[in-house]
């Protein structure tokens, strides 16, 4: 079938196609925001083959495909009732088509005893606030935050489910 998404759970044989949609994305993101150093050095040490290892057995990590092609993940942490949604990544070419959505929904279903979800968002990344927005999320604190000596203005939103 043409057009179809599928999200299903990610193994350690999908960890590449993650780590170059994260690259991707976050470049594209975060071009003229966050130095490209910066976001180098972050992936590199976020998305390392270790951490990502650890993601695919401690944590809900899911991938989306789209004819059969890896176009986004969603990553979430849960502690008890309260859960972090990590990285929510769709690549920019297939954005604003309701992966983010459908990703976001499957990894609800995934964690059915969280009652609130959080997320922390660069306030300058406009479209990730706004998708979040548009899902519900509401703005809980703003802080600065530092990655790799660079100071990001950050917002925690949380959803309650």
């Amino acid at each position: 079938m043409q057009n179809e998404t599928n999200i299903r759970k990610a193994t350690t044989a999908d960890i590449e196609d993650i780590q170059h949609i994260a690259k991707k994305t976050w470049h594209h993101t975060y071009e003229g925001i966050i130095p490209r150093y910066v976001q180098d050095r972050f992936i590199e040490q976020a998305y390392s083959d270790e951490n990502m290892e650890r993601r695919v057995h401690y944590s809900v990590l899911l991938l989306a495909e789209k004819d059969g092609k890896p176009v986004g993940f969603a990553n979430l942490f849960s502690k008890g009732k309260e859960a972090m949604l990590g990285a929510l990544y769709i690549d920019p070419r297939a954005q604003g088509k309701g992966i983010g959505s459908a990703l976001l929904g499957e990894g609800f279903k995934e964690l059915p005893d969280v009652s609130i979800i959080h997320v922390e968002v660069e306030s300058e990344n406009h479209g990730g606030l706004a998708f979040y927005e548009a899902q519900g999320f509401r703005l809980s604190e703003e802080y600065d935050d530092e990655l790799f000596g660079h100071v990001l203005k950050t917002k925690k939103l949380y959803l309650e489910l």
